[in-house]
């Protein structure tokens, strides 16, 4: 008897309710071909690409012979996609416009039909780069989805070689929660992905990096062991078992087809390697290749391994054989302290890709490495450079070794300053001011540093400036004044047009508005990719829009330079290309810019329709640039409709959020609906680490209330997901680092392997860091975490201070050394500053000279630090009186410390100021220093040239105010641009307000480009000049310029000015200066730091609360839909 229809329908109705409640039932799993072309198209487009032609995209596209005579009607239907793919991201009337398809299943059938895609990317090799580029967006999506296919095993190799390369660039495009690799790869396909995935990971994101090691081990266990480490519900689907926890599945296939990608291993997984597989592999090349790709690993990891390389080969002859494969290994070895000259040049090499900057360990090393070499002979072994002998060595050195090293040596390499002085003066001798060829000062890069300004002047334009390529390299070692030297000589024989044509970035941004002015620039083509300062952008574009020439799809990089009033005034038929351009360079807008073209675009869309987002479609949510989305007012984001799903949360998966506030309500709101969308509006328990990390950035926004309510795996995935944040509320991270401790237990129980996943969170809490244990571990595993964090807390650089100066002896009685010794000291760096100044005093003279390059190098000392270590001075050096140049360069930040008396004293030439400008001086000092300089290089204010006054800096504000008066205007107008930093007192800055003036005219006409370029000079403004600022340039002040206005300057902001503030100068705001504020100046203040309007007020961010999907009717529909179905059924039956 067969079944009643009401039976079915109720096993149908049960159906449909599971799958209402699933929370991916919205989410896209399978490669959008068409989107990720069209992004991958943009890409092209974004780097100025041409259009192919069409009789290229015949013969490419063209399944015929080339004998044969065929029309466009009769060729591949791969033709057609193309074109219409192309034609919505570069428009155009030409040639290549075609109607767009009204079927768009028509249009994926056409690019679903992949027969002849191997014969396409045959005939598209030959392409230029340009073309080619347009081609391969298109073809490599179609490869990926191809290869992706369970028959692609079958393919000739060849052919899948072929799709495979063009498939690789798909990798980089797609969001890492959407990279869906094979399912299952035969042993010859698994070895070709994972070959081209090496390729890619120097450049691939940390996530995609653990996408793909996943996914390779459970390839490796799926062919080798015939398990899965899939979860159990996935495993009995795939009718195979769940791999055992003691599984040994990490052997010499394992090892070979992961490569660099073992970086991600935990310590488990290594000793889940048989030591035979793992003694083989190290034996091999294969092992040296491997880690000749890895640029980090975890301290605990690479000793990790280090420890099983040393037990594959623990007899020393045989370990030397195999010392040149360890890569980044080495950088943990700690070698015999007798060292052969053969090892010795073996080992040196691989300590290059090691960061010894504050590893005292691995410089040590190389210094004892060193020391068994002959200088002239060590340089020419591959991987030695010269920047690994002291300063002494190298005094020994001929000329001509010194240009040939120097010519071999690395751009990337630096050369400490002393090292740079022993080489410019054993090249230029007793001649300061030498005369030296073209491409002598070519060759000299690697010292640009050391170079005297006097020499630098010597160069012109039409001698230099053609060589583009050493100009830049020279120009980028170059301090300030240096720049402005080089850029002096530069400017006196050639056009002002052509000079800012050719210079590169690091002169170019030394080039002041006065200079670009006279450089009658009409038009913005050759200049829109160029690298301009906000100020210089400010200048060239306002000149654009007064002239009605500005362009916005020519802006480029000049975006940065708009204004709101310009994007206010922007007719609705520009708003497409504003739109397009912002799309193409949103992150080079600051956040008040990024605000305004949002808001400005949104009001175009809601004159199309009042209900915009209340109804938006998928593909119109498309045309949004991601980085103005996301400034959508609150209430709107709330509006969005279910259907829009999945792309919003492609966009948040792939957002920068840099232009957006930190404080900014759509934050908090776009992160509950992403949870709405990825929950379906039910509990968030039932989400897998996989929908959560679809967050993207939005991930380190979860509140903690939210995350309680997830699952404990998920949860745990979230929270070493969340250590990579660069941002996370400050409301949240009292309770994130509860609910890590709660999950995690006690600190003091961690492992040095969760240290360095979740150690991020202990930054939220001082005395977490303080109560640390002194585990032999813990030292290197909180450098790892302080090179990581975006801000390392004082306590923690403390806590490593404590770990360093305790001797394992002293560990135990936890008493700290008394005298400082020579291995401290260059093993704290940085950290030598938390030193009692008494500790200090006892330094031995020797231990002083010989740690001195460290200590000249720390710019925080107290006044009694700084007191102590300039008495050792004295005592290695001699008297103050007796002190030369060369003394006072060697010195550095320790010469704050000498008296006023002393500093009027010094022979400081300017070339001895700028290295030691950035040291934190006190102002009391900043006079005696300017008479010393006055003196020794026979100044007066008055004579004070442009090189001269940025070479000064901020010890212009040791000046008295008739001095000041006395600087040449056009000078100051020139130099302005590069000594707008300066950290004056407002008592020192008031004395540059009339120079600045006279230069620029009265505050009330100052306009974007002034501001910008007059920095923390404006901190000096009178109240009544702040208060006559025109409100849109108040958003153009620079940072560091608002905490040097008093408070009582400060409250003479009106309202409009304190709103047109933008995030970033408000967030800065002190409370000395909100406290001076009326309630109405403090609701505006609030208003800018949040980036909304005053009518937006209302959207101030609420607390998470549960966090969970509101009970809102969206939400209750969601949840009752599948009720209703079932309670259907039910009375069907």
């Amino acid at each position: 008897m067969a079944p009643k229809g009401g039976t079915f329908f109720l096993l149908l109705i049960v159906t449909c309710a599971a799958l209402a409640l699933r929370p991916d039932r919205m989410l896209k799993k399978k490669l959008d071909v068409k989107y990720m072309a069209k992004k991958m198209m943009k890409v092209c487009q974004n780097k100025g690409y041409t259009k192919p032609p069409m009789a290229l995209l015949k013969t490419v596209f063209d399944k015929s012979e080339p004998s044969t005579d065929r029309n466009m009607d009769e060729s591949t239907s791969l033709l057609a996609p193309f074109l219409e793919l192309l034609g919505s991201v570069v428009p155009g009337e030409d040639s290549l416009s075609r109607v767009p398809s009204d079927d768009k299943d028509d249009m994926k059938n056409e690019m679903m039909n992949t027969t002849d895609l191997p014969n396409v990317i045959k005939r598209m090799r030959n392409s230029s780069e340009s073309s080619a580029c347009y081609m391969e967006a298109f073809v490599g999506p179609l490869s990926w989805t191809t290869l992706a296919k369970s028959d692609a095993k079958n393919m000739d190799s060849d052919k899948y070689d072929a799709l495979l390369s063009t498939a690789k660039p798909v990798v980089l495009g797609m969001p890492s929660t959407r990279v869906n690799f094979p399912d299952k790869l035969e042993g010859r396909d698994m070895k070709k992905w994972m070959k081209m995935l090496t390729e890619l990971y120097s450049v691939m994101s940390e996530e995609k990096k653990t996408k793909v090691l996943k996914w390779a081990k459970e390839q490796i266990t799926q062919n080798y062991f015939n398990c899965t480490t899939m979860p159990k519900a996935a495993s009995k689907s795939m009718k195979m078992e769940q791999c055992k926890r003691s599984l040994k599945w990490l052997n010499s296939d394992a090892l070979e087809a992961l490569g660099p990608f073992l970086a991600g291993l935990k310590t488990g997984d290594v000793d889940a390697s048989p030591k035979e597989k793992l003694c083989e592999f190290y034996s091999s090349v294969k092992f040296k290749a491997a880690f000749s790709f890895v640029m980090e690993m975890k301290p605990s990891l690479a000793k990790k391994f280090l420890q099983r390389f040393q037990e594959c080969f623990p007899e020393e002859k045989e370990f030397a054989e195999q010392l040149e494969k360890l890569g980044k290994l080495a950088c943990y070895y700690q070698p015999p302290q007798k060292l052969t000259s053969d090892l010795s040049k073996k080992l040196l090499p691989q300590l290059e890709q090691c960061d010894d900057g504050d590893n005292y360990r691995i410089k040590k090393l190389k210094m004892v490495l060193v020391s068994n070499l002959n200088i002239s002979q060590a340089l020419q072994e591959p991987g030695i450079s010269i920047n690994l002998f002291s300063a002494k060595q190298l005094s020994t050195m001929s000329s001509a070794a010194i240009k040939e090293a120097l010519k071999k040596m690395r751009s990337d390499v630096r050369l400490k300053a002393k090292q740079q002085q022993a080489l410019v003066k054993k090249f230029l001798g007793n001649k300061k001011c030498k005369n030296v060829t073209n491409e002598e000062l070519m060759d000299l890069f690697p010292v640009a540093g050391g170079l005297p300004r006097c020499l630098l002047k010597q160069y012109k334009a039409r001698k230099i400036l053609n060589n583009t390529e050493g100009l830049e390299k020279i120009s980028k070692g170059l301090r300030k004044g240096q720049l402005k030297s080089l850029l002096q000589g530069l400017s006196m024989d050639v056009d002002p047009s052509e000079l800012v044509e050719k210079l590169p970035e690091p002169l170019l941004r030394r080039v002041s508005l006065n200079f670009l002015e006279k450089a009658n620039i009409k038009t913005l083509e050759k200049l829109k990719d160029k690298k301009w300062s906000v100020a210089q952008a400010s200048l060239l574009v306002k000149k654009m829009y007064n002239k009605k020439m500005l362009e916005f799809r020519k802006l480029r990089s000049l975006l940065k330079g708009i204004t709101c009033k310009m994007i206010q005034n922007i007719s609705d038929s520009d708003i497409q290309d504003m739109t397009q351009n912002t799309a193409e360079t949103a992150q080079r807008l600051s956040k008040v810019q990024a605000g305004c073209a949002a808001r400005r675009l949104f009001a175009s869309l809601e004159k199309i329709r009042a209900d915009y987002f209340k109804t938006i479609t998928e593909e119109e949510m498309k045309g949004i640039p991601t980085d103005l989305l996301l400034h959508l007012p609150s209430r709107k984001v709330k509006d969005l409709p279910d259907s829009v799903c999945p792309v919003l949360l492609e966009m948040m998966e792939e957002a920068n959020l840099s232009s957006l506030s930190l404080r900014a309500p759509s934050r908090p709101a776009l992160t509950k609906k992403a949870l709405f969308c990825l929950a379906n509006g039910t509990d968030l328990s039932v989400l897998t680490i996989e929908n959560v990390k679809m967050l993207g950035p939005f991930l380190c926004e979860l509140a903690p209330s939210q995350l309680r309510l997830m699952g404990p795996d998920v949860l745990n995935s979230i929270l070493e997901a969340m250590a990579f944040c660069q941002h996370i509320p400050q409301g949240h991270r009292a309770d994130l680092l509860q609910l890590v401790i709660k999950n995690y237990g006690d600190v003091a129980n961690w492992s040095s392997e969760t240290m360095e996943a979740l150690g991020f969170f202990l930054a939220f809490d001082d005395n977490a860091i303080s109560a640390l244990p002194n585990e032999p571990w813990m030292k290197s595993a909180l450098q790892y975490l302080e090179k990581r964090l975006p801000h390392t807390p004082t306590t923690m650089k403390k806590k490593i201070f404590d770990l360093t100066v305790e001797s394992n002896a002293s560990r135990r009685k936890r008493a700290v050394s008394k005298v400082p010794t020579a291995e401290q000291i260059e093993k704290l760096g940085s950290g030598n500053v938390f030193w009692e100044p008494a500790q200090l005093e006892q330094i031995s003279t020797q231990t002083f000279a010989d740690t001195l390059e460290t200590l000249r190098s720390v710019s925080d000392y107290s006044g009694n630090q700084l007191a102590a270590l300039s008495k050792k001075a004295v005592e290695f050096f001699g008297p103050v009186s007796g002190m030369t140049e060369t003394v006072l360069m060697q010195l550095g930040c320790i010469t704050q410390g000498f008296s006023k008396e002393d500093l009027q004293t010094l022979p400081f030439s300017l070339d001895t100021l700028e290295e030691v400008a950035n040291c934190g001086w006190k102002e009391s000092k900043m006079e005696p220093v300017w008479r010393a300089v006055a003196k020794y290089n026979n100044l007066t204010a008055e004579q004070l040239g442009d090189a001269e006054l940025v070479s000064l800096n901020q010890f212009i504000c040791g000046m008295s105010s008739s001095e000041i008066m006395q600087i040449n205007k056009d000078a100051f107008k020139e130099a302005v641009d590069s000594m707008n930093d300066i950290q004056c007192s407002f008592k020192g800055i008031q004395k540059l307000r009339s120079l600045s003036v006279s230069a620029f005219g009265p505050p009330s006409e100052w306009t974007e480009a002034h501001v910008s370029t007059l920095g923390n000079l404006v901190a000096g403004l009178k109240s009544t000049d702040l208060a006559s600022l025109d409100p849109p340039v108040l958003s153009f002040l620079s940072t560091s310029s608002i905490e040097l206005i008093p408070p009582e300057n400060f409250a003479a902001l009106s309202t409009s000015q304190l709103m047109a503030l933008g995030p970033d100068n408000a967030v800065v705001v002190t409370s000395e200066q909100r406290s001076a504020l009326r309630d109405d100046q403090k609701s505006a203040l609030d208003s800018a730091i949040t980036g909304t309007e005053a009518d937006s007020r209302t959207e101030t961010p609420k607390p998470a609360g549960s966090g969970a999907p509101a009970l809102t009717v969206e939400g209750i529909l969601s949840f009752m839909k599948p009720l209703l179905f079932l309670l259907m059924g039910v009375l069907l039956l």
